[in-house]
């Protein structure tokens, strides 16, 4: 018996960081756009499911992660560190992991990436500033700096090998925000995948900046760059306005978290140690 055609736009979508905080959302919902969605990570995540395919890598393994990668036709790169942390740990995990996620596209021909960055690539900016994605990077720290590194590389890619990747500045993607500050950067899960969606689909993309953020009252970011994607927001942290009445006033004095975009991460990292 012959397999039944499939209608769906691809074959294999890869998920890196599936067992990770984004990655348990996206699992389920990625689904419609693939046959199988090959899920790997270097913690447990649990049985694949049908139309699943489990295969656990270290992104510092050069030789695994070209494994991990056969028979993919798009990546959506969400592994690695999502915190703070020291040097050493995210220089294997985002830094060289990324080098050998974008070196093992480039080999295996795969023709989009879709690169979980952060917001914390632009995080030394103040609350005051509304900026947009050809302004420079600054970032708030080690975590910042490595997302810095895979924006840049991923350009590399596209400028010398044709790749094309939408680079994703991921807000606060949660249930809802906790804090004011996510009063500014909330994301909502419905929202993140409608712009994977538009990411995924659009048909030419190059190589495109887009902040990840819901259609919020407030705002820092200008994603006039990523227009083309056709992303438009249908949540809004509005709707959990009564929980902060205190939130449009910011900054607040004396508190540096309030006074620059990256909030909390500025008080981690090694300057603080």
């Amino acid at each position: 018996m012959k397999p039944v055609a499939s209608n769906k736009p691809f074959k294999r979508i890869l998920l890196t960081g599936a067992a990770g905080g984004l990655g348990r959302v996206l699992r389920e919902r990625i689904k419609p756009w693939a046959d199988i969605v090959r899920l790997s990570d270097i913690v447990d995540m649990g049985e694949a499911q049908e139309g699943e395919e489990i295969m656990p890598c270290d992104l510092s393994d050069k030789a695994a992660v070209h494994t991990l990668m056969q028979e993919v036709d798009v990546v959506l790169h969400f592994g690695g560190i999502s915190t703070e942390n020291n040097f050493e740990a995210i220089m294997q995990a985002n830094i060289l992991g990324t080098y050998h996620i974008y070196e093992a596209v480039h080999q295996a021909q795969v023709k989009r990436v879709i690169f979980a960055s952060s917001n914390h690539t632009v995080g030394y900016y103040k609350t005051t500033d509304y900026i947009d994605a050809h302004m420079p990077m600054r970032a708030d720290g080690m975590y910042g700096v490595s997302k810095c590194f895979g924006e840049t590389l991923s350009r590399y890619y596209f400028d010398r090998f044709g790749i094309e990747t939408v680079c994703v500045r991921i807000g606060s993607s949660f249930p809802e925000p906790v804090n004011p500050r996510m009063m500014v950067t909330y994301f909502s899960y419905d929202d993140l995948l409608e712009l994977l969606r538009c990411a995924l689909f659009t048909p030419r993309v190059g190589h495109t900046i887009s902040f990840g953020v819901s259609n919020n009252p407030a705002s820092w970011w200008d994603n006039r760059y990523a227009s083309h994607l056709g992303y438009q927001a249908k949540d809004s942290s509005a709707a959990f306005a009564h929980k902060f009445p205190n939130s449009g006033a910011y900054p607040v004095a004396d508190d540096i978290t309030t006074l620059y975009q990256g909030g909390a991460f500025l008080l981690t990292g090694p300057q603080y140690k």
